[in-house]
């Protein structure tokens, strides 16, 4: 190229020179020639090469992503067989738990547990199947009774409130004053929709009629049992009207049985044409209602309208009318499943020309013995009367209300609401008002005591007419831990 260069500057074109400058130009478009085929092969192998890499790129980032996928979906089959091996071990630690627990004897642990609180014995029911058969069994319930009678135990008043339209609710009361001179309605145990009629009941249990049937409650577990219908065979003619069923509830110590009697019955007016019936349901898995066999000396009759029932032993006791005159007490024995009745003669002047609507006279305990509480004449003269049964009738004591004690009784309506665990009667206003008090009448001291009643909730003494049922007990029958079946 020099010489071409300088053969081109000094101009000297000669045959020889345009040879060679032919040769190199030649040379040099043939080399140029090569050299751009050989750089469109470089370019064509590199693009390629960049299509393979690529490709291969790709294909690398689609394994990575398949291994991820797959190694991910390992992982959580490994977590779970994880998470259900940690289960197995849990399950067997707390079996193991719940057997070391267990190994403690049997007497052991009911002789500690009976004397917890019942509300304590509640919760400890979760603690394991074994406690919770253990709380739950008769015998533990009835240790924990007898624990509890043989303390010194605070009473507490049980209301019941009931209105024309069915509302109805039903209080827990305390004794706030040291002269116990006061029940204070404690709020947080006010249970609405719930109450009614006679809470009469054995050991700390309530039975009231719902409706068209009976419940049962127990204050200290809140188990509340709703049984089935009774089915009468007694129907009413066109003449004849249904009277409201009555229950009573009571308890046999021989077979550990509870056991509730319904009366049914059926009359026209003034009692005429009465019919009555009685069935039983024994509480326990699938009992069921059971007519009771009546004895050919059984008189229809029909329960005091505003009566209460006393239950002792295995003997549940009311009082009912045969006719607008004549009335008896009727005996059921809870056991034997059998009705007597004992007539209350006319004789002794109990209630010589009181009719069936004026009569004020209660069935109570006096003495250990069958008594009839008879106030007919409290709100007038002050003057009850006691009458005892032994072999026959007697009267036994007639009281006379003291002078200064004259103004709690003195032209106002009382009604009995049962007696105390120390005998003491239970006398209530017939009406509902802002001052609401009850009487505890000692029959053996012939005193009076007033006790107010606060914390009614204030819409009810708006209402017009609402019924009033009181029971009382004490902290051994309200912490009560029957468990009761149906």
């Amino acid at each position: 190229m020099e010489n071409l260069k300088r053969l081109a500057s000094e101009k000297d074109f000669t045959l020889k020179g345009c040879q060679s400058i032919a040769q190199v130009v030649s040379l040099g478009s043939s080399n140029q020639t090569e050299i751009m085929d050989a750089k469109g092969e470089y370019s064509l192998a590199s693009s390629k090469l960049k299509l393979k890499r690529r490709r291969s790129k790709h294909r690398s980032c689609n394994m990575l992503m398949m291994g991820s996928f797959w190694s991910l979906a390992a992982l959580t089959q490994q977590e779970r067989r994880r998470k259900r091996i940690r289960r197995r071990v849990e399950r067997r630690r707390r079996r193991r738990r719940g057997r070391d627990m267990w190994e403690f004897p049997v007497d052991l642990v009911t002789e500690i547990l009976i004397r917890l609180p019942e509300k304590s014995l509640m919760r400890f029911k979760c603690v394991s199947k074994q406690w919770s058969s253990l709380i739950s069994c008769r015998y533990f319930c009835d240790r924990v009774f007898t624990l509890t009678r043989q303390k010194q135990q605070q009473p507490r008043l049980y209301m019941s409130l009931l209105d024309e339209g069915g509302q109805r609710e039903l209080l827990s009361l305390s004794l706030t004053s040291p002269d116990k001179t006061c029940f204070v309605v404690d709020q947080d145990l006010s249970i609405p929709g719930l109450g009614g009629f006679f809470l009469s009941g054995p050991r700390g249990l309530m039975c009231f009629p719902f409706r068209r049937t009976a419940c049962i409650y127990n204050p200290s577990t809140k188990q509340l049992l709703t049984l089935p219908m009774v089915i009468p065979d007694i129907i009413a003619e066109e003449d004849q009207g249904r009277h409201p069923n009555r229950y009573y509830i009571g308890h046999d110590p021989v077979n550990d049985q509870y056991k509730l009697l319904c009366t049914v019955v059926i009359s026209s007016d003034h009692l005429r044409n009465l019919k009555s019936e009685h069935w039983v349901f024994v509480l326990e898995a699938g009992g069921s209602w059971k007519k009771v066999v009546l004895p050919e000396s059984y008189h229809s009759h029909v329960p005091f309208a505003l009566g209460r029932s006393i239950s002792s032993g295995s003997v549940i006791r009311y009082m009912a009318w045969r006719d607008n005159y004549n009335c008896e007490v009727v005996c059921f024995d809870v056991r034997s499943e059998e009705i007597t009745t004992i007539l209350v003669p006319r004789t002794f002047g109990l209630y010589v020309s009181i009719p069936v609507t004026q009569m004020k006279a209660d069935i109570i305990e006096y003495g250990g013995k069958i008594a009839i509480f008879e106030h007919s004449h409290l709100k007038d003269g002050g003057v009850p009367e006691i009458w005892v049964f032994e072999k026959e009738w007697s009267r036994n004591k007639i009281l006379v209300v003291q002078p200064c004690q004259r103004h709690l009784v003195h032209d106002v309506e009382l009604l009995f609401k049962g007696t105390t665990q120390d005998g003491r009667v239970i006398l209530a206003p017939l009406k509902l008002s802002c001052r609401f008090y009850i009487l505890f009448y000692d029959l053996q001291s012939n005193d009076l005591r007033k006790v107010e009643i606060q914390g009614i909730p204030e819409f009810w003494f708006d209402k017009e007419c609402c019924y009033i049922d009181l029971r009382s007990m004490d902290e051994s029958e309200s912490e009560s831990v029957i468990y009761l079946e149906t």
